[in-house]
Formats: C-alpha cells, structure tokens, sequence
C-alpha cells in the first residue's frame, strides 16, 4: 500500500509527544538507571532478558559501557534524571578511565570482564569513535575536564594510529600495539561505512564541545568522504565496504563484531546491497554535523533526499510498518526481519527529514515508523526495545539487552525524536 499524502496537524504531533514524554520519563530511562548500574564493580550492565531480569552473564564490551556513558550524559543534557544520570554516567567513566584505556599505547580495549580484567585487547576502531563521542558528550554534560582529555586523547591516538594519510579515511581493526589485523575476515584490510558515519557524529559532539580549528577540520574531512566516496554513484545509498582506495567491495562479516548478526554463515552481500536503517540514519547525523558546523544545508539537499527517499520507498514496509533491514540500492528489499536500531533511528530520521523538506510522505513514513515501535517493538511492560523482530512485528529475538545492545539507540531516538516533534508542533502552531 503506498503511503497516502497527509501532511501532520498540531493534534497529530501532539498525541505522539503525549505518548513518548512519560514513556521516556516513567519507562524507558528508569529501566536503565535501575538495572543496569554495576554497584559492586563500577559501569554498567547489560545483559537482560525479555523480562528485564539478568540473564546471569556480565561480561562488559566497550560499545557497551561508553554508548551506557553517552545516554546518561545526553539524558542529563536533555533535562532528564533529576541528576541521577549524570552520576550514573560519572561512575562509568571511572570504570571505562580505570579498565578500558591503554596507558602504554594509547585507545580503548575491546571487551573485560565484570571486574574490568581484559578479555579481548584488541583495538577496534568502532569502539574507538564511541571513546570520542561519550566523553565529548559527558564532558559537554558534565564539565568535567578529565573527559575532555579523554575525548582529546582518543581523537589524537586515532589520528597517530589510525588514519591512512595516503588514502584518507581510517583503517579499522587494530593489535593492541596498534599493528593491522590481517585481512579478509580479520577486516584489517578494509574500511566501512559504518565506522566512518560512527566517527563523524564523534567528531560532531568533539567539535561542539571544543570548537577547535584542528577538530573541526576532521570533522569537514569525515563528512566530505562520506559523501563523495562512501555512496553509491548512481543511487546516492551508503555502501558497506571498501578497499583503502574506496573502491567498494561485496559486504564480509568480521571475526570482531559490533551486533548481532543474523546468520553466522553467510555470503558476502553484494556491492549493490544497502542497509535501509543506515541510510536514514546518516542522513540525519549528517544533517546534525551541518549544524553544528554552521553550514548552509542547501547544498547538500539532494544528496540528503536521495538517501531518505530510497529508505521511504524501499526501505519502509508500507503493510504490516516498521524499516526492512537491507536490500539492493534500485529496488525492493531482500531482508525484511525489523532490527530495534533501524526503527529507532528511522523514527528520528524521518521527523528531521520532514522538518527539512516538508515532504508529506516523510510525515507518513514518521507514523508508520512510530506506530510500528508503539505496537509492535516496546516490551510496555518493562520499558525497553525487543531485539529483532518478523516482518509482521512477532518478537525473533526477545532479549532486551546483551553483549552489544544497550540503551543507545532507543533513548537517543526518544530524545532527538521528541525534540523534533516539539519542534514541529511549535511551527504549525504559528
């Protein structure tokens, strides 16, 4: 069915903010503060299953505990917690500062035990954009100038270990000592869209918090490369992997993951393949880098629709609602199971294109998307996000919390969604 050309009214917006205000306030942020604070050992837990109750492992990731920092820093900054997030975000940087950072290299390692003894110390360059992104954040929140240096210290190891000065962009799999991985499945030898549009909203909140030339200088690097070398030619949809010249190539899983892939053994997806919920998440973290940058978004406005029609007309699933996972970049999609992460940043993608364009069949795919995630993929009854679900919203996967799904998505969604919608009801009631 195709999305029908209704533009929203105040009552419409209204509603919805009446539905997600005390769903964020009473629900969803409290399901955080309350279970997943570690009170013996410092940072944060994660693992829960569909009732909320722990599952019995403890193991901690660094995706983990600094997304964990990132939302109780950004909840503080949004007004929230009565300042009980801000704590629970100060007593996960002293966990992250104490167990994670590599004093003698230089970057964060990769997954510890409850206690914070190193499991894997390998050096991923997924979790190293998030060192960046929850210590600007909480230092933006906080004040607090040992997360700057933080922030600082990660962005400059990035750039003396990292960065491919011939190629541009960042090479992404690490040793310890900061040697390349070997390639192939080990990944050292390719770079992707997803750790590169992770960096840019790092590098973003970076920027905002210092407003230093060399940082902001990156940031515009980041975002150029994104865009001229990281989306398809033809269709403008973001591709997934690349040699260290950007030449795409068909999709592999790494040995190191950073979610819960759906198959463990499965062929290489082709160059053509995009992923619906990336796309509309790019663009609204690009158009939030715009922003903070103080550029004028009218030169980027066709590069911004292309990614958002291609996830309205592909991407979202006008029947039974809700985002697809992946599928070619010209044509419907071939994955149709809805992953928690996509729906939460497509709801906020959507709104923010909305608010850009004022294109009604944004407003439309805004609607489908929340009342998919109202109906569908909250667990109401404890207050966060179902994992994975069937095309027709029955529950795949139920856990609400593991190894590498925290609050991060589904709270940051909530929050910047709310902030548009306020936004928006503020416009059409002028």
């Amino acid at each position: 069915m195709k999305p029908q050309n209704t533009s929203p009214t105040p009552q419409a917006v209204r509603a919805i903010i009446q539905k997600l205000d005390p769903y964020l306030k009473n629900q969803l942020l409290p399901f955080w503060l309350n279970n997943s604070i570690d009170c013996r050992y410092g940072g944060f837990l994660s693992y829960f299953d569909r009732n909320g109750k722990p599952t019995g492992k403890t193991d901690k990731t660094l995706i983990c505990q600094l997304r964990m920092i990132f939302t109780m820093a950004s909840a503080h900054r949004a007004g929230l917690g009565e300042g009980n997030c801000l704590r629970a975000a100060e007593q996960g940087v002293r966990f992250v500062i104490d167990h994670f950072w590599d004093e003698k290299f230089g970057g964060w390692y990769w997954i510890a035990d409850q206690q914070g003894k190193l499991l894997n110390d390998g050096k991923i360059m997924y979790g190293q954009s998030f060192g960046v992104y929850a210590m600007a954040e909480y230092a933006l929140a906080s004040g607090d100038p040992l997360a700057s240096e933080y922030a600082q210290k990660t962005f400059d190891t990035i750039q003396r270990a990292a960065a491919d000065a011939y190629s541009g962009g960042y090479w992404e799999m690490f040793y310890r000592d900061w040697s390349h991985k070997p390639g192939g499945e080990y990944g050292g030898d390719r770079k992707t869209l997803d750790v590169h549009m992770h960096l840019m909203e790092a590098y973003t909140t970076l920027y905002e918090l210092t407003k230093l030339p060399s940082h902001r200088h990156k940031l515009e690097d980041i975002f150029s490369l994104l865009t001229h070398k990281m989306l398809h030619p033809a269709y403008g949809t973001g591709m997934a992997q690349f040699d260290r010249f950007f030449e795409p190539l068909p999709a592999i899983l790494f040995r190191d993951v950073w979610g819960s892939d759906r198959t463990a053994e499965e062929q290489a997806r082709p160059v053509n393949n995009t992923n619906h919920g990336h796309n509309i998440e790019m663009a609204w973290l690009l158009k939030h880098a715009l922003d903070i940058l103080q550029h004028d978004p009218a030169p980027f406005k066709p590069m911004l629709k292309k990614l958002t029609d291609q996830a309205c007309h592909y991407g979202v699933d006008w029947e039974y609602g809700g985002i697809y996972v992946e599928g070619p970049a010209d044509g419907p999609a071939t994955q149709l199971l809805k992953e928690f992460w996509q729906q939460a940043e497509a709801m906020t993608g959507f709104i923010d294109m909305y608010l850009l364009f004022g294109d009604s069949h944004y407003w439309r795919a805004f609607e489908n998307l929340f009342t998919f995630i109202w109906e569908k993929n909250i667990n109401h009854s404890v207050g966060e996000w179902y994992a994975l679900l069937e095309r027709n919203g029955s529950v795949k996967w139920d856990y609400l919390g593991h190894e590498w799904k925290i609050s991060y998505h589904t709270v940051r969604a909530v929050i910047q969604t709310l902030k548009r919608l306020r936004k928006l009801e503020k416009k059409l009631g002028e």
